[in-house]
């Protein structure tokens, strides 16, 4: 797409989001190595972005007034990958490079590397002040770009984020809109478990954030929450979307096992064919 998006239907966009869901998984048994839970939650959220709601051009990926992504969570940048690649900033082949050697498609994102990739990704916690810096930027220099930050919520354990969370309302960052991939699990566990997060929308609402909470996997209340975001005047928003670890294929399903374990590429045929 480019800078005017065309309207979709919600079957387009869940069509679209089941054949990202096959590159993620396809490009990781490749890889053998990987992040699939993740990835796999935060599917539709990217589509709509990418389809829907964002001003983008892969034909020119830094075009000054275009809409930023930042994938805080870097692990999950097969997913961003596959989303790149459908649209057109790399070539859908190079899928088959991820981790390799030299490859333009590292681990976690790198901008230097990789057309379409806004921020160098992996260490956590700190895409949210990148996004930031980006959103005061548009606002000094009379931009209307809109800035969009995508973190894990295993990341609401950084104290950077609420330190970032202060600086943004401070500026009153209309302009910023943070989105949670509330999946409740992080590398090791339960995210409620290890170090909880709740009362989590209390949390964003108590920093001056305008929050909205949606069904991670509906597109109406997806696009309705960035619609909504979009008119929100004098403070930033945070989407909190709920979603679960390893959508899509039953035996990911909520396993933390799965944050960073690959299925071998017979077990990915399996997958995939079950879903024709």
């Amino acid at each position: 797409m480019s800078m005017t998006q065309t309207r979709r239907s919600v079957g387009e966009l869940k069509a679209i989001s089941q054949n990202t869901r096959r590159l993620i998984l396809e490009t990781l048994a490749e890889a053998k190595s990987g992040h699939p839970g993740g990835s796999l939650s935060a599917v539709e959220l990217l589509v709509a972005l990418y389809y829907v709601v964002m001003r983008h051009d892969p034909k020119n990926p830094k075009w000054p007034d275009r809409d930023r992504f930042i994938l805080s969570k870097g692990h999950a940048a097969p997913l961003l990958y596959s989303i790149l690649a459908e649209q057109g900033y790399i070539p859908i082949e190079q899928l088959k490079l991820l981790r390799k050697i030299n490859s333009p498609l590292q681990g976690h994102p790198d901008p230097r590397k990789t057309p379409g990739v806004e921020m160098a990704a992996g260490s956590e916690g700190v895409g949210l002040s990148v996004g930031i810096g980006q959103a005061l930027a548009a606002k000094i220099d009379g931009k209307a770009y809109r800035v969009y930050v995508m973190m894990g919520d295993g990341e609401m354990q950084e104290g950077q984020i609420w330190e970032a969370a202060m600086c943004a309302s401070k500026y009153t960052l209309d302009n910023l809109c943070a989105i949670v991939d509330r999946n409740g699990i992080q590398q090791d566990g339960l995210t409620e478990q290890i170090m909880p997060v709740e009362p989590l929308t209390s949390k964003w609402k108590a920093f001056n954030w305008n929050v909205i909470e949606v069904d991670g996997y509906d597109f109406d209340q997806i696009l309705n929450a960035f619609a909504r975001a979009k008119e929100v005047r004098h403070k930033p928003t945070v989407i909190i979307a709920h979603t679960t670890k390893g959508k899509g294929v039953e035996f990911m399903e909520w396993s933390p096992e799965y944050h960073g374990k690959v299925p071998d590429k017979k077990t990915v045929e399996t997958i995939v064919k079950d879903w024709k």
